[in-house]
């Protein structure tokens, strides 16, 4: 087994980390940084961009460029490129392909394992999307685990006394709360929260908002009409942001971000840090409910807890701090790196997957007895008579967990049932997520015995549900996975993961074509030079036959689009580049012993 890597896939950034020497290591990408922006672009040409090279689209490629595709996991949203609709799974694992590719050339060796963290708030068609999209993007998903629960396990690896701590997770597009006990080794999630849509995006949207509205007073343009205004202003709004928690006031310059038959219009708005704060308060008050549902179910009071844990970027901002002080009673800590730490703990928790090695605290003591006794976030239901939800596992119970309950039919001489599998803290079906629904037929009707019907739930450790029915007179059983309509077949899934492959083969042969135009460029310029400064000294009728290389060469150089080279184009390309390695290399010979003949006979 190779080294099993753990992936923070977030909404705005991801990060990846793998154990090494016996402690969690982050893995820069081929860019150099320690994390990746969640974008893909496709170039007008077709060609796939991710990551930075994505970003830097997204004013002037709007249309083409996909961001915050994390919000839209377990749905049916689609974004439609060149003719071909893309589903959340499908963008996603475009976005995993690369966080491999940059592991594999870390590491120096293939990358197939991998732990992806969620958040806690996910529920089953989301943990299902993203354990589909790790699988398109060519990994074996060991484990799904929540992002709190990981950022923990980080922080817990470093202090091991035994404590309760609360993790506030404050992501790019996702809020989380969970509180986890850790005592010898152990952490037990004792509940968790949340809030999936709600997260820094939302707080860049505001300043978007406000900038667009100011715009509007001072220069009559409404510029939500331009795609590529809101592009830089989306942008901005996001720098905006990050200026704003080191200083009290950021100046928005865009010039020429509007023209009319006046002319060319610029932005020039300052925001105070004051103004943000007003504007965003409302969002920082929605992630209170969630903190004291969870302390509510953990059966536990903020004075009980030894530790608050800020985790997830958009937790930098000041004003984050004060609300968590404001409902605890206490200041969170800053000690994790709340970009990287959920990363680091899923690496931990790949680590021990993977056996074989020892994992160090801040003691230097193994910890290799590390186990996560994680929970379900919501209660799963099934739909009863009256339309009526019947919990069979109730939120923040222990996973893995098997729960089973016998129910009945409905009415005399009925021969099947339709079961509808729910998700969700609502009394009614209605008002509740469906993640499926089946029917079980071939059920004995009568007026006198009804039958007797066991509805059985499976959660696996990564959160995943499975539901199983059995008619208790026949004893017959059926093993039936819930798929929900938003997640993908198995058919689907395989399909995928051959069109990533196809897209993974593409960009190896656009790099490939790229290299190889390179270096014909490369030495087409070095010979010329060579022939330039030696060209008194070399033999006439070498020359030549070094130029009519040289020039052939060129005449097979691409100079427009040189990544989009045919089959017959790579291969006379480079036939001309061996003739004109080996005359060059000739010529270079006869010059050399020429030379050396000269010195002898001196």
């Amino acid at each position: 087994m190779g080294k099993v890597i753990g992936i923070d896939f977030g909404t705005t950034n991801s990060c990846v980390a793998v154990v090494e020497a016996g402690k969690p290591v982050v893995i820069p990408n081929a860019e150099g940084e320690r994390t990746t922006p969640s974008v893909l672009a496709f170039t007008k040409d077709g060609e796939r961009l991710v990551g930075s090279a994505a970003k830097r689209q997204l004013a002037t490629n709007t249309a083409r460029t996909i961001s915050s595709i994390k919000r839209h996991m377990g749905t049916n949203y689609q974004v439609r490129v060149d003719g071909k609709d893309l589903n959340p799974q499908t963008i996603s694992a475009m976005i995993l392909q690369k966080l491999r590719k940059d592991a594999e050339a870390y590491l120096g060796e293939s990358v197939t394992d991998a732990v992806i963290t969620v958040p806690a708030y996910f529920d089953d068609s989301q943990r299902k999307a993203t354990q589909d999209a790790g699988r398109i993007a060519g990994l074996n998903v060991l484990r799904i685990i929540n992002e709190p629960t990981a950022a923990a396990v980080a922080y817990g690896l470093e202090n091991e006394a035994a404590q309760k701590v609360l993790v506030y997770d404050l992501g790019g597009g996702t809020f989380d709360v969970s509180i986890i006990e850790i005592e010898d080794g152990t952490f037990t999630v004792l509940a968790t929260g949340g809030d999936t849509q709600l997260g820094g995006d939302d707080f860049d949207e505001r300043i978007v908002d406000y900038l667009v509205q100011e715009f509007l007073k001072s220069d009559r343009i409404d510029l939500r009409k331009d795609p590529a205004a809101m592009g830089r202003l989306k942008e901005e709004a996001e720098k905006a942001k990050k200026e704003l928690s080191a200083a009290i006031s950021t100046q928005i310059n865009l010039p020429f971000i509007a023209v009319d038959r006046e002319g060319p219009h610029h932005m020039d708005i300052s925001l105070t840090r004051a103004q943000f704060e007003m504007m965003t308060g409302d969002l920082l008050e929605r992630t209170s409910q969630p903190v004291q549902v969870a302390l509510t179910d953990a059966g536990i009071s903020p004075s009980q807890l030894n530790r608050v844990l800020l985790v997830g970027g958009s937790t930098r901002m000041p004003a984050v701090s004060r609300k968590v002080k404001e409902i605890l009673g206490m200041e969170p800590s800053h000690g994790l790196n709340p970009d990287e730490c959920v990363a680091m703990g899923a690496a931990i928790q790949g680590g021990l997957l993977q056996g074989g090695g020892k994992l160090e605290g801040a003691t230097g003591q193994a910890a290799q007895g590390l186990v996560l006794m994680d929970v379900t976030p919501l209660t799963l239901s099934i739909e009863t008579l009256g339309g009526v939800a019947t919990p069979l596992i109730q939120r923040n119970s222990m996973i893995p967990t098997r729960k089973s309950q016998i129910f009945t039919t409905a009415r005399a001489l009925q021969t099947s049932v339709e079961i509808n599998v729910l998700q969700g803290e609502r009394h009614f079906a209605r008002d509740n997520k469906s993640l499926g629904k089946f029917k079980l037929g071939g059920l004995r009707g009568g007026f006198v015995d009804k039958p007797q019907i066991e509805v059985t739930f499976d959660i696996d450790v990564n959160g995943v549900v499975k539901v199983s029915a059995k008619d208790m007179a026949t004893g017959r059983q059926q093993e039936i996975t819930i798929t929900g309509s938003t997640n993908l077949s198995e058919a689907d899934v395989q399909r995928a993961m051959a069109d990533a492959a196809a897209y993974e083969a593409e960009d190896a042969q656009r790099k490939q074509r790229m290299e190889l135009h390179n270096q014909a460029e490369m030495l087409s310029y070095a010979v010329e030079q060579g022939l330039t400064k030696h060209k008194k000294e070399l033999d006439k009728e070498e020359v030549n036959r070094v130029k009519a290389d040289l020039s052939n060469l060129r005449r097979c150089i691409r100079k427009d689009k040189p990544d989009r080279m045919s089959e017959a184009e790579m291969q006379n390309l480079a036939a001309a580049k061996t003739a004109l390695e080996q005359s060059a290399a000739h010529l270079m010979n006869l010059y050399m012993a020429d030379k050396q003949t000269s010195g002898a006979e001196q």
